[in-house]
């Protein structure tokens, strides 16, 4: 019989297998996961719309310069 590989977590120190949770934590998990996806995904768009912005600032400053 093949031995079973347990995703570990870790909180605050301590480590806990995943599919040892109850369903109702592993679904606490799960949603904690997401988030931090979600929280990645925004920082990450966060940092293109402001060098976005700052390009089109730096732009303008050079289309006002020309005047």
């Amino acid at each position: 019989m093949a031995k079973e590989k347990k995703t570990a977590i870790t909180i605050d120190e301590k480590e806990y297998f995943y599919e040892d949770l109850t369903q109702e934590q592993q679904t606490i998990v799960n949603h904690i996961s997401d988030l931090q996806r979600k929280i990645q995904s925004s920082e990450f768009n966060l940092q293109q719309l402001s060098f976005g912005k700052d390009a089109f600032v730096k732009a303008l400053k050079e289309t006002l310069v020309d005047e």
